[in-house]
Parts: C-alpha cells; sequence; structure tokens
C-alpha cells in the first residue's frame, strides 16, 4: 500500500499528520509542495482541494489533518490502513 501526503515545511497541519502516521508505524511518501506551482497543481487536481495537507491512504482521498484524525477518533483509521496493505 502506498500512503502519500502532501505536506508544506511550515505547515503545523502536516507535522500531526506525519507525526500520527508516524506513531502508528506507517510508512509514507512525502510531497513537499513547497515553491513547486506544478506539485501543488497535480494535488489540487487529485484531491480537489488547495490546502495541505493532502493524504491518500491507497486509492482513498483521507483528506487534511482534521480528516486524518477524525478517521483515528471514529477507530477507522487502522482499518483502512489494513485494508490497503500490499
Amino acid at each position: 500500500m502506498r500512503t502519500i501526503i502532501y505536506s508544506s515545511d511550515w505547515c503545523p497541519f502536516c507535522a500531526r499528520a506525519k507525526m500520527l502516521l508516524d506513531h502508528k508505524g506507517v510508512t509514507y511518501e512525502e510531497i513537499n509542495v513547497d515553491n513547486k506551482p506544478k506539485i501543488r497543481a497535480e494535488m489540487t487536481n487529485l484531491s480537489g482541494r488547495t490546502s495541505v495537507p493532502q493524504i491518500f491512504i491507497g486509492k482513498t482521498h483521507v483528506g487534511g489533518c482534521d480528516d486524518l484524525f477524525a478517521l483515528e477518533r471514529q477507530g477507522k483509521l487502522d482499518e483502512l490502513l489494513s485494508n490497503n496493505k500490499d
């Protein structure tokens, strides 16, 4: 399974999202959008959102940090992660 997080160096929400993924032991690919308009446009195209972070677990667009933490609070994050294992 491929987990991708589009992020920015100066984004506290990105840091929080990565901390949760790290805590869960998730290996993820971080794609930094700082000063990269083409990469940011790719992120916007894929997610329909312009803010960071944007998180994808497998083929599922999770959304941003609040969305990720909402899944965790609902007990659905572990299920999503396990359903998207290779």
